[in-house]
């Protein structure tokens, strides 16, 4: 698997948003209907064996930070962090874009907290979520999650796996897999 990033308002502040008043004003709803599309999304989730918890969610991170520090991550530890930012994200109401969170959260996944820092600092990696970014704008994205598969076929949205089974069999039948 191959994680590109992307970043669903990149106008969010580095330091991050009132997350509630941000979707309030995103979608144009008053807090029930906020209230109402959050839990439309945390039963899509259930339903997916994902777990939502947006009462814990106060703020709106910028995550261009987060995407860099996946992208400077060893190869064996990058679907862990990628994991764990989710998680830390979506049940625990983390600051994801807070550089103290990334660090402790790269620390704790075995890479080094000074070289990782200095790495950030400089930069390193950003060059590639832009390019990501960029792959995103070229190919239509407008949401996550997005899938391609074998560099031409596209799924967007959460979609049941039955979907994901009829993509791969039609590759499949097509002759056309790309590893």
């Amino acid at each position: 698997m191959h994680y590109r990033a992307y970043q669903l308002d990149p106008s969010t502040p580095v330091e991050g948003a009132d997350f509630a008043t941000l979707m309030r004003t995103k979608f144009r709803a008053d807090e029930s209907k906020l209230q109402a599309m959050l839990q439309q999304v945390t039963q899509a989730g259930q339903a997916s064996g994902l777990h939502f918890d947006f009462a814990q969610i106060t703020k709106m991170p910028n995550t261009l930070k987060a995407h860099q520090l996946i992208a400077i991550a060893p190869e064996e530890v990058k679907q862990q962090l990628v994991e764990v930012l989710f998680k830390s994200y979506f049940e625990d109401g983390k600051d994801i874009g807070h550089i103290d969170f990334l660090l402790e959260a790269a620390s704790l996944h075995g890479m080094d907290l000074h070289q990782t820092r200095i790495q950030l600092a400089a930069k390193q990696g950003l060059e590639q979520v832009e390019d990501d970014i960029a792959f995103a704008v070229q190919a239509g994205v407008t949401g996550v999650p997005f899938f391609v598969i074998n560099r031409k076929y596209a799924l967007t949205g959460a979609q049941p796996a039955a979907t994901f089974l009829q993509a791969l069999e039609q590759i499949s039948a097509e002759g056309t897999y790309e590893a």
